[in-house]
């Protein structure tokens, strides 16, 4: 028999949350975001998980890295412990997650190192900032000239995934290609954002009040960073399908090229 044809499917690891269930830890992964890179992306999800204390960078994280295609860094209910771009913490009870931090943070410049495509939503976007040297505001709706970025934790899902606002997209850029327009309209559900872009990035949109909304990293054949929720009923949304389509293309690119080199 010959053999069988090299499997186009690429693996997309997704670094997990760890959030407690009673009294037990899980790692966890939201459902949208495994069913935008299945139904999305045409990829299979990995979820690397996290643990306290957290797994070892070399080899472990590293062996995950090995074994995917592209990696996707998910939006939380949590946010980067604000010593990570040299902040104190702002007043406040907020969700932090350490065993998140130090997965993401340790699993970025490797990902990068070996040249993965990379999509970052939400918590993920702004982990790639700060994990290139990037800050954040802590609570944009105290930052003067800034709008309401959160959420009404009331409304029902469907309003609160719902278009927000406008974003204005770059000229030529990756996004305004995607979506074939200057401007688009997005979802909003974050209460932090970029204040200090990390050198690299180059802005891909921006809301109407400046915010950095979107962001690809110069030189990367696929590393794109968004604040909005793209994955929210991906199938649905043809944006989001264009972003989630070419995050695919470049994981079954890379993994084309793996499959070749193993020949």
């Amino acid at each position: 028999m010959p053999p069988a044809p090299p499997d186009p499917t690429p693996l997309i690891g997704l670094p997990a949350d760890r959030k407690l269930l009673g009294p037990h830890p899980f790692s966890a992964v939201g459902e949208k975001y495994l069913r935008a890179a299945i139904d999305a992306s045409g990829g299979l999800p990995l979820i690397i998980p996290a643990l306290s204390p957290p797994l070892p960078a070399e080899p472990a994280l590293r062996t995950y890295l090995d074994m995917v295609d592209g990696l996707l860094l998910t939006g939380s209910h949590s946010n980067l412990e604000p010593h990570h771009y040299g902040q104190t913490p702002a007043p406040g009870d907020d969700l932090r997650d350490t065993a998140r931090d130090a997965n993401a943070l340790a699993l970025i410049p490797m990902a990068l190192e070996m040249g993965l495509p990379i999509l970052a939503i939400c918590r993920g976007f702004q982990e790639m900032n700060v994990a290139l040297g990037g800050s954040l505001h802590q609570r944009l709706h105290a930052v003067p000239g800034l709008r309401e970025h959160r959420e009404d934790p009331q409304a029902p899902l469907e309003v609160q995934y719902g278009p927000a606002h406008p974003l204005r997209l770059t000229p030529g850029g990756l996004l305004a290609r995607l979506a074939g327009a200057d401007t688009v309209a997005v979802n909003s559900l974050h209460g932090q954002g970029i204040d200090r872009l990390a050198d690299g990035l180059v802005v891909e949109a921006v809301a109407e009040d400046g915010l950095v909304e979107a962001w690809r990293l110069a030189d990367a054949e696929f590393v794109l960073g968004v604040q909005w929720h793209p994955e929210w009923r991906a199938t649905g949304n043809a944006l989001s399908m264009a972003i989630f389509g070419a995050f695919g293309d470049a994981c079954r690119r890379r993994r084309t090229r793996r499959q070749s080199i193993a020949g």
